[in-house]
């Protein structure tokens, strides 16, 4: 292993809270550690059903499509209470799935949303020491944050946010900060609050106003940290220490819905476009300034796609349509290499062990070995629908039903 090898797998300890001695990695935010989806666990269950390998499950009150994110021995989610017009934050001990508290972020008249949209959509993001949680407060954008007893800390309003598709904002941390995507057809904007106090420590105004409901990722590449954010009609490279930005890529269309992800063995950004053209563009990231004739590596209408956000490992790109349509793309090329129907989806896949845990909206999930051919290992069902999106910890998957947690594992 190399030095820098070394360095970068320690840096990764860090932030995970993954210890060198330890055998748990913390899923702390929306698609893990990484912000990709991916798990350094190799010790995951491989099949299980609504019995079978099941550690636990217990009901969740409300409706939402919040995933869940881990910190240790406690996992937290959001969900909604629609007859009372609450919106409410959840935290359980992942031991044994019990409930420890519920804490009402907000009450009062819920915005207008999509119908495959929830009122509390958004994935927590947590440091081990507090968790933050962003809803809609009719139009304005509301982050707060909660220590681990449930008691709030604070709470900070950086913008407005219009959309009749609702509102799906899942904070990233970063260092001392918590990243906002407040783009929107209103007041559109990102912003870096200080994760101490709330305050604002940037805030970047987009012209171009469109609807954004992306998840940044933050990497390390071309010898500077970039935070790939996707909104304001572009594709964007900002320096999430100041809100600089270093390159853009314009469109490829309108609005965005799913997470932007970095394939390490191309060096390629890879994102996708939502409306009204679904368009994937892979990104040289070394650029500076407008990027889009200089450094789009290619781009293909062809496996584009929506909600659900990609896995990318090795050689291999996944992505999938709502509609079901999953491929199996050349990272480096784009070129298609097999396609297959797992389904309808909108949660988004993950990988361990170096395979691609694949979701649909059933609750099946379909264990995907990367390669040249479409081939699995299991289709897992849990029994009820499921829009949220798996987590990882201590060797264990937590998935969100329609209406249980589940913990599964080996027994």
């Amino acid at each position: 292993m190399t030095k820098f090898s070394i360095l970068r797998f320690l840096i990764i300890c860090l932030i995970s809270g993954f210890g060198i001695g330890a055998f748990a990695q913390n899923w702390p935010c929306f698609r893990g550690p990484a912000g990709d989806g991916t798990s350094t666990e190799t010790n995951v269950p491989l099949k299980w059903d609504s019995v079978t390998n099941v550690i636990w499950k217990v009901p969740v009150p409300g409706t939402g499509h919040s995933s869940p994110a881990i910190w240790n021995d406690r996992l937290f989610m959001t969900t909604a209470f629609i007859p009372s017009q609450e919106k409410v934050l959840l935290c359980y001990n992942i031991k044994d799935g019990k409930l420890l508290w519920q804490k009402t972020v907000l009450k009062g008249t819920f915005e207008k949303k999509h119908d495959n949209n929830s009122f509390a959509s958004g994935t927590p993001a947590t440091d081990g020491n507090l968790v933050y949680v962003s809803f809609l407060e009719m139009e304005k954008v509301f982050v707060a944050a909660y220590d681990f007893q449930g008691k709030q800390v604070w709470v900070q309003r950086p913008g407005t946010f219009s959309s009749p598709h609702g509102y799906s904002c899942s904070p990233v941390i970063y260092k001392d900060k918590v990243i906002i995507n407040g783009n929107s057809q209103g007041d559109s904007f990102a912003a870096a609050l200080n994760k101490s106090d709330g305050k604002v420590v940037w805030r970047v105004a987009h012209p171009n106003p469109s609807h954004s409901f992306s998840t940044p990722i933050i990497r390390t590449m071309a010898g500077k940290t970039q935070l790939i954010f996707c909104g304001n009609r572009e594709i964007t490279s900002y320096n999430p220490d100041d809100g600089s930005r270093y390159w853009f890529v314009r469109g490829p269309s309108e609005d965005f819905c799913s997470s932007p992800v970095y394939n390490e063995k191309s060096g390629l950004v890879i994102v996708s476009s939502a409306w009204p053209i679904r368009n994937i563009v892979a990104i040289k990231p070394d650029g500076k300034g407008d990027v889009t004739d200089s450094h789009v590596v290619w781009q293909s209408r062809e496996g584009a796609f929506y909600v659900a956000s990609p896995a990318t490992t090795g050689d291999y790109l996944f992505t999938t349509m709502t509609s079901g349509k999953v491929y199996c793309m050349e990272a480096a090329t784009g070129k298609i290499i097999w396609t297959e129907d797992l389904g309808l989806q909108y949660p988004s896949s993950v990988i361990a062990d170096g395979l691609v845990y694949m979701p649909n909206d059933q609750g099946i999930i379909t264990v995907i070995k990367p390669g040249p051919k479409f081939g699995y290992l299991a289709k897992n069902a849990i029994g009820e629908r499921m829009n949220a999106s798996p987590a990882i910890s201590n060797g264990k998957i937590y998935l969100r039903g329609s209406k249980n947690l589940y913990c599964i594992g080996s027994k």
